[in-house]
């Protein structure tokens, strides 16, 4: 049921999110197989806790986590096409049962580029924040800003706002890192950089993510 508007501003921003990013959400059953697929890896070959995890959109699924962060014990349960709200639903099956020291989140253009409000998207944050917190209280966030791309950027009005929104939150809580690749993605054209992106406009070269490596990879340390 949606709210009449002036309704809006008095239940707030996260509940706002919450009811309209509820009705454009992909079905779960969309993603079960994934799921299972992750599922089942696990129960062949059980991760390691304490580990660095990565979760989100088809940026963190085609992502190498052993050639960026050697060294580091790194768990990848990216599945693409997937929004914030995705890894939010799922969070009970592929997240908190292997208590991760760090969670590393990219997701976001996907969400935008299905319609999602910049508030929308800031409130699936939040939810996805608030669903980890009691099981992993001393788990640190890192959210990776939504990134500039060739192929969305007549988005990127809107993808810059849901930054601005996102990280706002993150600044409330020490836990919580806000990692900016909107910038040192952009050239002096004031466009993204081309060698960053396949040809797709959209996914990223082994160049684009040995700069988001360099971006992440002070934060995975606890101190």
């Amino acid at each position: 049921m949606r709210l009449p508007m002036f309704v809006l501003p008095a239940v707030g921003l996260c509940l706002a999110g919450v009811l309209s990013s509820e009705a454009a959400e992909p079905p779960a059953s969309r993603w079960e197989g994934a799921i299972r697929a992750f599922e089942e890896a696990d129960r062949r070959q059980p991760p390691p806790k304490d580990a660095v995890l990565f979760v989100g959109s088809s940026s963190i699924r085609m992502w190498s986590l052993e050639d960026s962060f050697p060294g580091t014990a790194t768990i990848n349960r990216g599945f693409g096409g997937s929004q914030i709200a995705d890894s939010t639903k799922f969070a009970d099956r592929i997240v908190l049962p292997h208590a991760p020291k760090v969670i590393v989140l990219y997701a976001g253009d996907n969400d935008v580029a299905a319609g999602k409000t910049p508030r929308q998207v800031a409130a699936d944050y939040e939810r996805f924040v608030a669903t980890i917190r009691p099981a992993l209280p001393k788990t640190r966030i890192v959210f990776i800003a939504v990134k500039p791309s060739i192929s969305r950027w007549k988005l990127v009005d809107k993808m810059h706002q849901a930054n601005r929104l996102i990280r706002t939150v993150t600044e409330t809580d020490p836990l919580q890192i806000f990692v900016d690749v909107d910038t040192p993605m952009i050239g002096t054209d004031g466009k993204p950089r081309a060698e960053l992106f396949k040809s797709d406009g959209l996914h990223l070269t082994a160049e684009g993510y040995k700069l988001w490596a360099e971006l992440v990879r002070p934060h995975l340390k606890m101190p």
